[in-house]
């Protein structure tokens, strides 16, 4: 069966640096399952899934516009340490903020004993990501899924819609 919309795609992945340090992996955990074009997955990687089927391994590297986007400047914004003053916070901590554009994750980049540096960026924000895919398994999704809009584990989907 080949990879189309609506499909659930099982897969393990590594994605690294252009340079090839290794970022992320899902082979030390179970394989990835999602429902193939719901956005879940970044969009050069659900594109170059499609027509590919169970057992294919592929290798390809995908520029920022088709992962998690260009980095915005405007996006990292000093704060008065003050907004934190009932909160314990460090660098590197991330956390929903709400803006005039309603809720954004970000995260704490620095910290002063007055300020405190957000940044609104994903972490691989304005990076080209190189990607090693094995296709685990292909199946159609159930219509409980496909209503759903995310893939379902045996029992269901484990809350309530």
């Amino acid at each position: 069966m080949q990879i189309q919309k609506d499909h659930v795609v099982t897969l393990h992945y590594i994605v690294k640096t252009t340079e090839g340090d290794v970022i992320d992996s899902s082979h030390e955990a179970p394989p990835l399952a999602f429902l193939q074009g719901s956005h879940f997955m970044i969009e050069g990687i659900e594109d170059a899934l499609f027509g590919k089927a169970k057992g294919d391994k592929f290798s390809l590297t995908v520029d920022p516009e088709r992962a998690y986007g260009d980095r915005h400047d405007d996006l990292v914004q000093e704060v008065p340490a003050e907004m934190f003053e009932d909160m314990d916070v460090d660098v590197g901590m991330s956390f929903r903020a709400t803006t005039d554009d309603g809720e954004q994750s970000v995260i704490i980049v620095d910290k002063t004993d007055t300020t405190v540096t957000v940044d609104g960026n994903h972490p691989l924000a304005g990076m080209s990501l190189a990607f090693d895919v094995e296709v685990v398994d292909v199946r159609e999704a159930t219509a409980d899924e496909l209503e759903h809009g995310h893939v379902h584990g045996e029992g269901g989907c484990g809350h309530t819609h």
